[in-house]
């Protein structure tokens, strides 16, 4: 009997190492989503942690049922991210808190998720719950405080905006009144695909007193941002993580009668959120639309009604109010031919504020009149879509009458046409035997000067010598300009950023175009100086690389702000004159790298 029990003993043990062994799946591509218990035998008043765990991120995460259990807190998010040697390293976690309903023995079953068009599941885990103990859960670890006390949460101000209507996020942590947070830092910032975004700066972090799921917290707003969806459906808000540093009371006392707290870290997430984005309406929507989402108000004005011709007026076209000012174009006015009119000058004062975009934007026309006379301008429509409305509005501007008072008429310049036109005609029609008679003829002499003695004998006689100090002259600038190294490094660089920004420049009038290459142009240009991949491209990843190359931080910045108005230009209109800005910032951050390389 007792080489029996023995053996069942043995056989035991056995499965118990298997079970423990295959706590995780992992498949042959390295991903791997396991299970993890804080205990696998526990009284009944005490409490579970049980943790999900994958090394790379997947979607639509179902938890077990958790029978048996009652759940105290959770789901809980954490993401680690870190780079080791050139490699990343992982892990985001889901966790509960349970507290046991009744004793007996209980199996948490699998947890399931997607990743990469996959679906993962975990193994199931086999739980005991006895009596209860004396002593639940102790000690408390500074860790599992910070785990109850910490929770980062995205508030949203509007779940389903409509297509570039200003979508407002702001990420808060409550914090339990008992513990007390010494500092913070981003392990993994969202990057808003298919948003245009402003970061709103949080000058001081102000906590307040608050509830969270009806109990007592402090809150903090650690991060705000404006977003204009960019395209329609269901768009992702990727989370904000944080790690955070905290102090937790042990709830022992000094010497002299203080409390003592432990350290700890805690990472938190704010979850994934995702907006329902509304298209806008195509009913009633005018042809001349041109995008623009918001309250406006529209004028069209000139400095002068009145001139000489070949003088010049000021035209402004402006819009102002409270909406997408950045992302729309202005209407352009047609001008009676007789007004010559050049590129616009666009101006800008706009300001992001925690409810969106507040200022105007406009574009300077200068106008030269040829004629004299009255030229209208004619009324032009602007047109824009309120969203609280929810309905499409129309502002028209006033006719301006331009007068002209002193100038050549349009009559004048039809006579110059004709008189011209009459003068052609005359030598058209002439016979072949006919012609006008030449007042400066082109006779030339039919015999010829001795080359001996004429003017390009002694030319190219002296001429060699003459060349004698001139060669001296430039050798000794060629070396002098040799021995300037800044000098021929600066050329360099400025030959250098000629080269990789060529195809952009041919671009300048095809926005898609200009802007792939230019950002092509980029990439190409810091694979060649780093000698790196494009896989190995993130703005992290260059920021890193610039830096350990001791190139200076403006210059990096600048550099990572072109990267950035590539990847905006794709989902929203650029001006020429725009296009034209970001190539000479490109030619001049190329040549203030290079010299640093």
């Amino acid at each position: 009997m007792q080489l029996v029990s023995s053996i069942y003993r043995y056989v035991f043990v056995f499965l118990a190492l298997m079970v423990g062994s295959l706590s995780y799946a992992q498949t042959d591509n390295g991903i791997s989503f396991e299970v993890k218990l804080s205990k696998e035998k526990l009284g009944v008043n005490e409490r579970l942690r049980v943790e999900f765990i994958m090394n790379k991120d997947g979607d639509n995460f179902t938890p077990p049922n958790f029978n048996g259990f009652q759940v105290v807190m959770g789901p809980s998010q954490s993401i680690k991210s870190s780079w080791i040697n050139g490699k990343r390293s992982f892990s985001k976690s889901y966790s509960y808190i349970l507290k046991p309903t009744e004793k007996g023995s209980f199996t948490i079953e699998q947890a399931t998720i997607q990743i990469d068009g996959e679906t993962y599941k975990t193994l199931q885990k086999q739980i005991i719950v006895t009596d209860a103990v004396d002593n639940p859960n102790a000690p408390k670890t500074a860790d599992d405080i910070a785990d109850e006390s910490l929770h980062l949460v995205a508030e949203v101000s509007k779940a389903s905006p409509y297509l570039n209507e200003a979508v407002t996020v702001i990420y808060k942590l409550y914090i339990d009144p008992n513990i007390s947070v010494t500092n913070f830092r981003p392990v993994d910032s969202p990057k808003y695909n298919n948003f245009w975004s402003q970061d709103i700066p949080v000058t001081k972090y102000n906590t307040i007193n608050t509830t969270y799921k009806n109990k007592p917290y402090r809150s903090v707003v650690l991060k705000r941002v404006v977003l204009y969806p960019q395209k329609a459906g269901k768009l992702d808000i990727e989370p904000l993580s944080l790690e955070v540093f905290v102090e937790v009371p042990t709830g022992k006392r000094d010497f002299f009668g203080g409390r003592m707290y432990a350290q700890a870290s805690k990472s938190v997430s704010a979850g994934k959120r995702t907006l329902n984005v509304k298209p806008l309406p195509e009913n009633g929507k005018p042809a001349n639309f041109g995008g623009a989402v918001g309250n406006f108000s529209f004028t069209v004005n000139t400095n002068k009604t009145q001139l000489n011709a070949s003088e010049s007026l000021q035209a402004t076209v402006a819009v102002e109010g409270k909406g997408n000012l950045k992302l729309f174009q202005l209407p352009e006015p047609e001008l009676p031919s007789a007004l010559e009119v050049y590129e616009p000058e666009y101006k800008e004062s706009v300001k992001t504020y925690a409810n969106g975009m507040q200022g105007n934007v406009k574009n300077n026309y200068t106008i030269v009149p040829a004629y004299k006379g009255k030229y209208p301008i004619p009324s032009i429509e602007f047109s824009y879509f309120d969203p609280e409305a929810e309905q499409y509005k129309t502002i028209a501007s006033e006719e301006i009458m331009v007068n002209v008072i002193e100038g050549p008429t349009p009559n004048d310049a039809i006579a110059g046409a004709a008189k011209t036109n009459s003068v052609q005609k005359i030598a058209i029609n002439a016979s072949n035997q006919f012609h006008f008679i030449k007042v400066n003829p082109n006779f030339t002499s039919i015999t010829k000067a001795p080359f001996f003695g004429s003017t390009l004998f002694y030319i190219l006689l002296l001429g060699p010598l003459a060349a004698i100090p001139l060669f001296i002259l430039l050798t000794k600038k060629r070396d002098a300009r040799a021995q300037d190294v800044e000098g021929t490094r600066l050329r360099n660089a400025n030959r250098l950023a000629k080269k990789y920004l060529g195809t952009a420049k041919k671009e300048l009038k095809n926005k898609d175009g200009f802007y792939v290459a230019l950002e092509k142009a980029l990439h190409n240009y810091l694979k060649a100086k780093l000698k790196i991949e494009t896989s190995e491209f993130s703005k992290d990843k260059i920021t890193e690389l610039l830096t350990a190359k001791k190139v200076d931080d403006a210059t990096i910045e600048k550099f990572i702000a072109l990267l950035k108005s590539c990847e905006l230009a794709r989902y929203s209109p650029a001006s020429n004159v725009q296009m034209q800005e970001d190539f000479e910032k490109a030619s001049m951050v190329i040549s203030q790298m290079d010299k640093q390389l």
